[in-house]
């Protein structure tokens, strides 16, 4: 991976200013005191027991962690408890009466659960599923679109001690027929339908397809969501109807081992084969809700927003297990930014006065292309902390998040991790580290990290490089304890390290900047370029709202690059690409000079918000899409066909 030591974008690291956390922020911080790395690395691992001390245990663990330095490893070995009781029961004596749960629909309908509301819905739909023959070796298989009845039914198999699987509410049937058979699902829960921009997508029709497909049988809990009288056949049955019958029944939650499976996901699926990630009871839990308290800052009296889809890890983590665990209020929203205006999620922070918000920085760059009007529209004063995920953000798109969205106070956490991370592994604590406009920051207290070469061998400070974990953390999967390898992702060489493959630089300070996938590089005449090099270089660009940069075929150069650029209104775009030509030039190389710009209103993304570069590749190089079932706005390919074409 290019560039090396001296390029522009180490120029760029060097440049880049150091933001203090206000003092108004870290006087209240969860995390106020900077001696807690040093203590942490001085105390390992038995400095995780602050994480394990934020949850209660049914049967106290016999150390923090055992093991060597080769799997297998034990995190929290001996102790039991329950994820659903530590995300309801406990906070029953102090915060029954308090919000749990505040849900907004696509079309303006809300609901809201206090704790006590959630327990007992949770606890019901325990018991209906028990009724069904649910037991502990089973998986239960999560097809909802983001309702209430997603969490209820997560916690709901959490409390039996049952695996669930949530399947991405936008996947095509195939996909959740994939992801059934692979586990070996014998129940799913879906719904009729649900709306998305203003139309009907009918959902159970896709998980009727899917229950024909797989090869057990699969009874079906099916949750009016947009009352279409759907037919409920052999197999089939209606959540409320099970609800009814259920009311009132308390469930004893089931003590589990610490490394016992709390739920599978899948990983990938919109860019190649699917793997499954199992994560743990205790080491899990324990990693997410000490990073909601110590990185999110989120405290009990909090209204706490992530944007994200529970069809995805962040979801998981950080909307239901993380915050729940730490007994605050967590919002669910049913719906895009954009619909019915484009004020929708300014609207949303202004009405229930949301006090932290956590995003993905493709969703900020759309924000910053519709216009800064959109949220000084709204009363944003509520907001104390501000947050970002899913992708690296450049420094141009964090200063207008925390400017226009933040009132230019709000501290602004850019935090890394995976599917397989379980949760936050890299990033600032907002109440004591200084923050650099488009880095992550520092690996957090108790997490090791090295940037190796190819070969394994740590690089020179400023050189990019390859991010490998080289310790153990409470998060981490099953596979990863007991010594399984995905691919060589696990270990290369002698010696145990997680390689998550993402390309990275690490600067004096030890703050490290994520430069994208390793393997998403574009090679132009045996010369790689990155392509989150090219992507962050094209979007600082002044009036680029977003890009996206693929490689397309050519006869002479083996692959040409392709610039998608989305630019803010009223920009010309003649003008814009001189200047994205000559920002390409100056900070790479005019090598790495787009072969073709591209302009369009809107790139292919996920209804999560992530821009599908595979669809871009296939459209740059006049290929076969493929599975296009989790993009939001399919008629984007059209368009970007006939204007790729027609250059």
């Amino acid at each position: 991976m290019t560039p090396g030591k001296g390029s522009g974008r180490d120029t760029a690291l060097s440049e880049r200013p150091a933001l203090d956390p206000p003092s108004w922020f870290t006087e209240q911080a969860n995390v106020q005191d900077p001696s807690i790395t040093g203590a942490f690395e001085g105390d390992w691992p038995d400095c995780w027991a602050a994480a394990a001390d934020l949850l209660e245990w049914d049967r106290e663990y016999d150390a923090v962690f055992r093991g060597g330095e080769e799997p297998p490893f034990e995190w929290f070995p001996g102790g039991r408890l329950n994820a659903s009781y530590n995300c309801l029961d406990r906070h029953l004596p102090e915060r029954k009466n308090q919000l749990a749960l505040i849900w907004e629909g696509h079309l303006g309908e809300s609901r809201s659960y206090t704790y006590r509301e959630l327990y007992r819905e949770v606890n019901a739909f325990a018991a209906a599923l028990r009724e069904r023959g649910v037991t502990q070796d089973d998986v239960v298989t999560v097809y909802l679109p983001m309702v209430p009845e997603l969490p209820v039914a997560m916690l709901a198999c959490a409390r039996l001690g049952v695996r669930h699987n949530v399947v991405f509410a936008g996947f095509s049937a195939d996909a959740l027929a994939e992801r059934m058979e692979r586990t070996g699902s014998e129940y799913l829960v879906t719904c009729d339908g649900y709306y998305r921009r203003g139309s009907a997508v009918a959902q159970k029709n896709k998980a009727d397809n899917a229950r024909i497909a797989v090869e057990q049988a699969v009874e079906v809990v099916v949750v009016d969501s947009l009352g279409l009288d759907v037919h409920l056949g052999e197999g089939y049955h209606d959540y409320d109807s099970l609800l009814e019958r259920h009311r009132g029944t308390d469930v004893e939650p089931v003590p589990r081992a610490a490394d016992d499976p709390l739920f599978r996901i899948y990983t990938s699926g919109t860019t190649g084969e699917p793997k499954a990630v199992d994560h743990t009871t205790g080491g899990y839990l324990a990693h997410v809700a000490w990073t909601s308290r110590a990185v999110l800052d989120i405290k009990p009296d909090d209204t706490y927003w992530c944007s994200a889809d529970i069809g995805w890890i962040t979801g998981h983590s950080y909307i239901v297990y993380g915050p729940l665990a730490l007994g605050t209020t967590t919002v669910l929203y049913n719906g895009t930014p954009d619909h019915p205006e484009k004020d929708r999620l300014w609207e949303l922070i202004d009405r229930y006065a949301v006090d932290v918000f956590y995003t993905a920085p493709t969703a900020i760059r759309a924000f910053m292309k519709w216009g800064e009007e959109y949220p000084a529209e709204h009363d944003l004063s509520s907001l104390r902390l501000l947050g970002t995920v899913g992708e690296p953000i450049d420094r141009r798109a964090w200063e207008w998040y925390r400017e226009h969205i933040g009132g230019g106070e709000c501290p602004v956490v850019d935090t890394w991790w995976q599917t397989e991370t379980g949760a936050i592994l890299v990033s600032t604590l907002p109440g004591v580290d200084e923050m650099k406009p488009g880095s992550a920051g520092k690996p957090l207290p108790g997490v090791e990290t090295a940037v190796v070469d190819p070969a394994g061998q740590a690089v020179e400070q400023g050189t990019a490089g390859e991010l490998v974990v080289t310790r153990p953390w409470p998060g981490m999967p099953k596979s990863l304890l007991v010594g399984e390898r995905w691919g060589e992702a696990a270990t290369r060489g002698d010696k145990w390290r997680y390689y998550p493959e993402d390309g990275v630089v690490e600067d004096a300070d030890g703050y490290l900047t994520f430069l994208g996938r390793v393997d998403d590089a574009i090679n132009v005449a045996g010369r790689r370029f990155s392509t989150m090099e090219l992507e962050s270089t094209v979007a600082g660009v002044p009036g680029v709202a977003e890009a996206a940069v693929v490689g397309a075929d050519h006869p002479t150069t083996g692959t040409a690059i392709y610039a998608y650029v989305s630019p803010e209104r009223g920009r010309s775009e003649e003008h814009l690409r001189e200047e994205i030509e000559a920002a390409v030039a100056d900070a790479i190389g005019e090598m790495a000079t787009p072969r073709e710009i591209v302009f369009t209103p809107d790139l292919p993304k996920t209804r999560s918000g992530k821009v599908m570069r595979r669809l871009l590749t296939a459209v740059a190089n006049d290929e076969e899409l493929g599975d296009i079932s989790a993009l939001r706005n399919p008629a984007i390919l059209g368009e970007l066909r006939t204007t790729t074409s027609n250059r």
